[in-house]
Order: C-alpha cells, then structure tokens, then sequence
C-alpha cells in the first residue's frame, strides 16, 4: 500500500459529503445526509453519509466505506486508481504505477498497442480503400471507426510479422500472443476490431471478414496469460462513464451490435465473448450496475440465450429487463432498418424477466392438450410466485384466466399454494441465518464489539487492552483489536475514515470494522461499564479453557493427570467467581 500519511493527508482534504452530492442528492435528517444508494436498486434514501466521521453505509446493501471506498465502487476502478483521482483533485501528486501482473506482461500489452495502431494505419491507406467502402455501407462512419479503434488486417502475407520483427519482438513471442500461426501473420484480409479488458488495455483482437469468402465469418485471438474470453465484456471500458450516467448497463451479442448502437448515441452497452455468461462477466456487470437490460438476438438461440443469461443474472442479485428484438431481429439489423427512435422506444419499454420469462412459456404449447395445458399454467403460476408485487401477481392471474378459460379462484388457490411453498423455503433460510445471529450477539460477542468500538474512539480503551492482554472470542476481533492498537502507537490517533483505508486489503477484518461502527452506542463510557466489558471477556476466557481441559479430562486413562486436571478446573472456576 502506498505511504499511510500521504493517503490519510489526500482523505482529510476532501469532504465526504461534498464528494458524494457530485453523484448522488442528499438531504440532511438528524446528524446525518442521506440520499438514494447508487450501488443497489434503490427507492428510497438508505444511505446514510456521516460528515463527522466522514464515512458513508447503506442501510440496505450494506455498502459502506470512505471517499476511497465510495469512488471505486462509483467509478468502478482500483484503489490506486482512486487514490491517484483524489490525489490529483486536491493537488497532491501520486504516479500511477502498473500493477504487478502489468509488469509481469508488460511486453504483451507493448505488442498489442502497437499491433492496433498499426491495424488502424493499414485501414486508411490506399489498401484499405475496399475496406473503408464496406464499414461506410454499413453506416460506420470516420468518428465511429476511431472510437472503437477499428483497422484492417491487408491481403499481403506477413505484413503485421514483418513489421513487429523490424522492432525487434521474436516470434516465440508473436505465436503465442495468436499474432502469427506458424509464424505466419494470422489475420489476412479481415476488418480488425480490438479487444479491450477492464482497464481499456488491448488484450486481443477479432477479424472479420469483409470479402466473399468461404472462412469463418468472425476470427479471435486465441487466449493468453492477459486475455480470456470468459473474463472480457466488449466496449466495458468504455461504457463506465455511460452507465453510471443512465443507471443501467445493456448487453449485447456482438461487436456490431454495440457499435451500432453507439452511432445512434446508445453507448452504455457491452457485448459478450459468447452467448452464456460466465461468473467473471457477471462480476463485471455487478461493478458496471444492478440494473441489467438484456438486448440479444431475437433469433431461437438468442431467445435461449436470454432466458439462460437471464436467469443467472437474477440469482446473482441483479435487476433484469429484457429489450424484446422479434421477427429474428439483431440490435445491428434492427437499428439499420427501424432507426434511433424505435430502439429508443424499444428500451423505454423493456420487459421485466419475469414477463419475459412468462411470454416464453406459450410459446409452441398446444392449448387442446390437457397436459400440455395443465404444465403451461403451473409454470406460469410457479413464475407469478416469485414476484413480490401483489398487484402484478393479481394482473398477470387474470390475464392467465382469460387465456385459458379456467376460474379466476381456482387459479389463486394455486398460486398461493406456490407462494406458500416459497415461504416455507424462505423461513427455513432466515430462521437459519436468525439462529446463526443470535449465537453471534450473545453477550461475550457483544462485549468484545463494544470494547473494540470503545477502542476506536477511545485511546485510553486501547491502553487498557495493551495491559490487560485481552483475548476475544474469535480470530477476526483478536486481529482487528491487535491492528487498531498497532495503528494508534504507529499514527498517534484513530480516524475512523484513515483507518478504513487501512483496512482496505483486510477484507476479513473490515466485515468486523464495519459491523462494530454500526453498533448504536453513546461517545462516553465509563470505568465501571469497561471493566464490565473486561469481566465478561475474561469469563468467557474462563469458560473456554474449562471446557478444554474437560475434554481432556474425558481422553486421560491416567487417574492422577485427571485429578490434576481436575484441579486446575477448580482454581479456574475460584478466579472466574473472584472476578
């Protein structure tokens, strides 16, 4: 981590508050601001930002951190990179430096650079002329073609392999990056579009061809250390500041289709690397947006794709609408034909996946079949179960009667037997994760969170914790307690906001830091409730280590190391009663 002093120097500069009404309206309730989170679909204001200590928490998703923490989620870049944006708004220069994997490939990503400024140079050369005339029928214009980097790979074998040689790159190294195939130049004759990962580093490329030909339409680089198909989102880089804009994220199937939709200014889009998303592409979006429209080909195996991709998207936690192409349609076709305001109109009325997913089910049920009847409505009712608006659930029920000519009440008494069978799920989760909750807050565990709260706002806490060498009931408490107490005698004092920071690689301890901050306790403490909160820390020492040596009492065949045993456990239970 980069100099403590000098990140706590950046964060003291700047205003949470300030910081956070750039991007989201607050209003002052009480001793707090609150505003609508940007990080969940949220309704009303659950996010409470705290001008004193100068940290920010959603009441909801739970997010929370400093003005750190708060632009990387909002900007969705690293800390270094958040640090270096602080920095720069406050006049304190920071030199961004490449991350340790960057250095690692450094000449990967070198290689790849140059390869597309070289691929762009050929497009606008005499050679590239039949090239140029392609994208231009196809409504790619000069500005279009430098926003997405587009080049050509020429007709001339080993143009690229030539050129890299001449600047000294083996080529071990060009084969394996997929520029050369037997050290040969892999893309001959083929329109070139670069391919960006999340930093906007070029990782690769795809060609397509633009001539008659029998190859295969689309060709990829092949994947390396630096590029991996499944962890790559087309256009993400770019569409950050676009979908922080319009709060929501669109998918796409393909490079055109993306492209396309920039011309006519719809540029908060990506494009998958195939039609299934991975869990590392869903981990992307999370960082792009909750909210997800899926725009993908209106074909079969795009409408397959849609309720797949669909599907994984909802059980990640994300909100998911469905901009419905039909009539085997694709955004690039659909867009060329119909134009900006009908694809306008088209996202303005999205579907929601539930009525997306509903719509699906009828298609090709045969309505005079018994069966095929009977399994239609259950799917759909079991569909309607899932949705939490009562007032959709009564719509979507009647809508379904109408269909089907079956009784209005017949098909609520089944749905309600569906909604029923969701709660007994539901219940069982939460009393679950209830029970887990109430043995986390009994009163040992509450003691240890409230002398660490005290210690945070307290040095004389601290001092106390130095010298009575309290042990807490579990590592995570032992270890935060341990670093608010090297960080005080490291730092002179405790800011709750610096000490986020320093937190910000010790994942497991800031799930702890941030539970104890939410504790509703009073500033002042007194000595008799600390040495409270020391008594019980100790019993519970006490209690633990009388548990340990009956156990060990139960494992001796020896009578007289049992009887030893045992009278250790007699002066323990003595010292635990003086206490």
């Amino acid at each position: 981590m980069d100099n403590q002093n000098t990140i706590n120097d950046i964060r003291s500069k700047i205003n949470i508050v300030d910081l956070i009404s750039e991007y989201v309206p607050l209003t002052k309730k009480g001793q707090y601001y609150w505003g609508i989170c940007p990080f969940h679909n949220d309704k009303n204001p659950s996010m409470s930002v705290d001008e004193k200590r100068q940290t920010y928490t959603c009441w909801s998703c739970h997010n929370s951190g400093n003005v750190f923490n708060f632009i990387e989620q909002i900007e969705n870049i690293t800390f270094k990179e958040a640090l270096k944006m602080l920095g720069d708004r406050v006049g304190i220069s920071i030199a961004k430096t490449p991350s340790t994997f960057e250095n690692k490939y450094f000449k990967y990503y070198e290689i790849y650079d140059i390869t597309g400024k070289f691929y762009q140079l050929m497009l606008n050369t005499e050679n590239g002329k039949n090239a140029r005339e392609y994208l231009k029928k196809r409504g790619i214009d000069t500005n279009t073609i430098k926003e997405f980097g587009i080049g050509l790979a020429l007709d001339e074998k080993n143009k690229l392999v030539k050129y890299l040689k001449e600047k000294k790159y083996d080529m071990n190294t060009l084969n394996d990056l997929g520029l050369a195939n037997q050290d040969n130049d892999t893309f001959i004759s083929r329109i070139i579009f670069p391919l960006d990962d999340r930093n906007g580093k070029i990782v690769g490329f795809s060609g397509r061809i633009y001539t008659d030909s029998k190859l295969s339409k689309y060709m990829n680089t092949k994947e390396t250390p630096i590029f991996k198909k499944g962890s790559c989102l087309y256009h993400y880089h770019a569409s950050k500041e676009y979908v922080r804009l319009e709060k929501y994220v669109i998918v796409m199937e393909g490079f055109m289709d993306v492209i396309r939709a920039s011309t006519i200014g719809v540029k908060n889009t990506v494009a998958l690397m195939g039609t299934a998303l991975t869990d590392e592409q869903i981990s992307l979006l999370k960082k792009l947006s909750l909210n997800v429209y899926l725009c993908l080909d209106g074909d079969n195996p795009g409408l397959e794709a849609t309720l797949h991709n669909g599907e994984l998207l909802e059980k990640a936690g994300l909100n998911v609408k469905v901009i419905y192409l039909k009539d085997k349609e694709d955004p690039d076709s659909y867009i060329l034909k119909n134009g900006k305001d009908k694809f306008l109109s088209l996202i303005e009325s999205a579907l929601n996946y539930s009525d997306f997913k509903i719509e699906r089910l009828r298609v090709g049920v045969n309505f005079a079949s018994d069966m095929e009847l009977s399994n239609y409505v259950n799917n759909v009712l079991q569909e309607t179960a899932l949705i939490k608006d009562e007032i959709r659930r009564e719509i979507i029920t009647k809508k379904l009667a109408n269909e089907t000519n079956l009784s209005y009440n017949t098909l609520e008494k089944k749905l309600n037997e569906y909604i029923s069978q969701k709660k007994e799920k539901l219940n069982g989760i939460n009393t679950d994760y209830t029970a887990k909750n109430d043995a986390k807050y009994n009163k040992y565990t509450r003691a240890c969170l409230e002398f660490i709260y005290y210690m945070l706002i307290n040095p004389k806490i601290i001092r106390i914790y130095d010298n009575k060498k309290l042990y807490f009931i579990n590592a995570d408490m032992r270890n935060l307690a341990g670093e608010i107490s090297y960080y005080y005698h490291n730092y002179g004092d405790i800011v709750i906001a610096d000490f986020y920071t320093y937190l910000n690689d010790k994942k497991e301890l800031l799930v702890v830091f941030e539970e104890v901050l939410k504790l509703s306790l009073e500033e002042e403490i007194t000595d008799i409730t600390i040495n409270d909160y020391v008594k019980v820390i100790a019993d519970y020492n006490v209690r633990q280590e009388i548990i340990r040596l009956e156990e060990m009492i139960r494992k001796e065949p020896d009578e007289l190391e049992k009887a030893k045993l045992a009278e250790q456990i007699r002066l323990l239970r003595i010292e635990g009663a003086k206490s």
